[in-house]
């Protein structure tokens, strides 16, 4: 059974960075593409970045240049490095994760860590 857990997140002053970080255990044969994803209050979920096994990313374009996304295949982890935070970047913040494990394929969602960008 793979399992899902994410970090970080919390409170911080406009212009402030946070790091999340999420991890993958469990009987992980490999991890197809690890994302992060935002919901903000009253909006629905939407992505922030992803990126692939061959570490190809997709950024939302609000945070282009801001928000960089990371992974170790060694470790099954991701992080989410967000800097100059905004306002607008408050939001329940979800890790997903989609790989195979030796006999199926799994799609996880983590337990979402909140960020709340404010003075």
């Amino acid at each position: 059974q793979v399992q899902l857990v994410e970090s970080g997140g919390g409170l911080v002053q406009p212009g402030g960075s946070l790091r999340l970080s999420c991890a993958a255990s469990g009987s992980i044969r490999n991890i197809a593409v690890m994302g992060w994803y935002r919901q903000g209050p009253g909006k629905q979920r939407d992505l922030v970045a992803l990126i692939t096994s061959g570490d190809n990313t997709n950024d939302a374009d609000s945070v282009k240049g801001r928000f960089t996304i990371s992974r170790d295949d060694a470790k099954n982890t991701g992080s989410l490095q967000m800097n100059s935070l905004k306002p607008e970047d408050t939001g329940v913040y979800y890790c997903n994760v989609r790989g195979r494990t030796p006999d199926r394929d799994f799609a996880l969602w983590g337990q979402g860590t909140q960020v709340t960008v404010s003075s």
